[in-house]
């Protein structure tokens, strides 16, 4: 061969030189796409909601390589193990041997601190629970002017404090007042008070403003005064009524202030 070399001018062992090497390039090139695999893509499969043991065994029968991007979420409504999210998503097409990352359901609920739903409004109380992701159990009305606001946050039957390690998931029970105080007392006399003197009475009492009936000539109602109320403060036998917190009376307004022990404009405007 050495004297073949030799034996031919310059440029055709330049020549050969070239080809040799390009040929020797192109057989590097070939067995390189061949150990890669290269331009081969596969369509990944949908693994979500299969047990991680499923998945990992689905994804690498297909050549993929499997690894956990996240177990710290928690759904009470998933399998502990259960796969949350997949990434890429199936049905993409990706080279093979890709690595597909998956999120994992924790195998049990972690522990976190209740929180403090007392005087809460029941709509706010849920929406706290949901945020801590406890669930709303049964609903307890006791006797109370606060309506729908919550008296007592129970666990297994027993009070829970805020701050208490609770597992994430479990039920609370709310106690909420019902709007309608346990206790009785006098019906308040609102009769010579003007419409606000006698809406703020209410209010100190725990009590509500019900229907107001205003006679024609009252045009504004800030500068009326109360004649007429129901329940009254005594009834017909002399005796005193009784009201609840939560409970409320019902009004008439006049323009002139009624004068104690004089029955005249009462009389003439009850109609």
């Amino acid at each position: 061969m050495f004297k073949f070399l030799t034996t031919k001018p310059l440029w055709v062992n330049i020549v050969a030189g070239f080809v040799i090497l390009l040929l020797l390039l192109l057989l590097f090139l070939g067995s390189l796409a061949l150990l890669t695999q290269h331009g081969k893509t596969m369509k990944i499969p949908s693994v979500t909601g299969m047990s991680f043991d499923e998945a990992k065994k689905t994804l690498q029968g297909q050549g993929f390589e499997v690894q956990i991007q996240d177990s710290s979420v928690y759904y009470d409504t998933m399998r502990p193990m259960q796969v949350v999210k997949q990434f890429p998503e199936a049905d993409n097409l990706v080279k093979i041997n890709r690595t597909v990352y998956l999120s994992i359901n924790r195998a049990s609920a972690p522990f976190i601190q209740m929180p403090n739903l007392v005087s809460m409004s029941f709509r706010n109380a849920k929406t706290v629970l949901s945020q801590y992701g406890l669930k709303l159990g049964d609903t307890i009305f006791k006797p109370d002017f606060a309506r729908n606001s919550v008296l007592d946050q129970q666990y297994k039957g027993e009070t829970i404090k805020p701050g208490t390690t609770i597992q994430q998931g479990s039920s609370v029970t709310l106690v909420l007042g019902n709007g309608i105080g346990g206790q009785e007392f006098i019906v308040p006399d609102l009769t010579g008070l003007t419409y606000q003197q006698g809406k703020t009475r209410l209010d100190s009492f725990g009590l509500s403003l019900g229907a107001v009936a205003k006679d024609p000539d009252v045009r504004d109602s800030a500068e009326s005064y109360i004649y007429w109320q129901s329940p009254p403060q005594f009834n017909d036998g002399g005796g005193v009524n009784h009201i609840r917190p939560g409970q409320a009376i019902d009004i008439k307004l006049g323009v002139q202030k009624p004068v104690p022990g004089d029955s005249t404009h009462a009389s003439t405007n009850t109609n």
